[in-house]
């Protein structure tokens, strides 16, 4: 009975990092899966590409399907929901789009949060748990599904150890935890591996496009480099909106309004408020203007 080695591809610097690692160690039967969430930036698709040729491997790609479960939301919404919302809600979940993420926040009624982060759950570890890991477990494979996890990236990751054994008795391996980001990218350096171009233009993660983790810097960048980016999400509040039994889903939660509207706190105002200087007040004029080709948050540009 073979192990076989799961290891999930995000297009992002840890991933990459541990894909060299495992690389590095000659591991075997390894099986690189990109959970695409439909919501990755094109320059995460061409990475993946990238990473393929360089490193003469084929990485596949899943994608969570949600027909089903709009089926089952359309019959809540006709059991459950008052006369006056039915129509509305049963006329927007009447399909699915084929985009995972916007799908689950349809379904949802709301973007995830940090606070709610069910993307992760639902959009990444789910689809490569059942149409990866267990078709292999019912072949008879022993399952080690590798995690590129770090503790210093939040409270609730220090607490992880580096290997336990899951559910369905899935291995699950978390080689860099104990890793710094330096010595994450000075792996990429080792292999002469580029990192994702994302980081050389301000962006902290590049798994989603963006992310709900998006700091305020990034949101500038993102809507000064890629402005369709921002257009694509006000779109989606749009659509999530029409589906939301509250008539409203905004990408940022708006904590602590009483009368929540797209125009106060759709991602347009994100935007707006990305560009103001430290307080959220006054707009900073020296940070909307064209900003430097390279803006690295890890000095990826020195």
């Amino acid at each position: 009975m073979a192990f076989q080695n799961v290891i999930s591809i995000s297009g992002g610097k840890d991933s990459t990092a541990m894909l060299l690692l495992a690389l590095e160690r000659g591991t075997p039967n390894l099986v690189p899966v990109l959970a695409d969430t439909g919501h990755e930036h094109p320059k995460t698709y061409e990475y993946i590409a990238y990473l393929e040729q360089a490193l003469g491997l084929e990485i596949q790609r899943v994608q969570a399907d949600f027909t089903a479960d709009f089926a089952r939301k359309r019959q809540y919404i006709a059991d459950h929901w008052p006369d006056d919302l039915k129509e509305r809600g049963m006329a927007a979940l009447q399909h699915t789009t084929g985009i995972p993420f916007l799908d689950l926040a349809m379904l949802k009624g709301r973007f995830p949060s940090t606070k709610a982060k069910f993307c992760t759950g639902e959009l990444k570890s789910l689809p490569i748990q059942q149409q990866v890991e267990m078709p292999l477990l019912r072949a008879g494979h022993r399952v080690i599904s590798w995690q590129g996890v770090r503790k210093e990236e939040s409270p609730a990751r220090q607490r992880l150890p580096h290997s336990e054994l899951l559910d369905l008795g899935i291995i699950a391996y978390r080689p860099i935890l104990e890793w710094s980001v330096a010595e994450v990218f000075a792996m990429h350096h080792k292999h002469r591996i580029e990192p994702n171009a994302l980081y050389s233009q301000g962006m902290s993660r590049v798994g989603c496009m963006p992310c709900i983790n998006a700091r305020k810097g990034e949101f500038a960048e993102i809507a000064s480099r890629y402005p369709e980016v921002i257009e694509r999400v006000a779109e989606w509040e749009r659509i999530v909106s029409a589906a939301s039994k509250r008539g409203v889903a905004t990408f940022w939660p708006a904590r602590g309004a009483t009368d929540v509207s797209l125009k106060r706190h759709g991602i347009h105002s994100v935007v707006d408020w990305s560009r103001t200087s430290r307080g959220g007040r006054q707009f900073d004029l020296i940070a909307s203007s064209e900003g430097p080709a390279c803006s690295s948050v890890y000095g990826l540009c020195e």
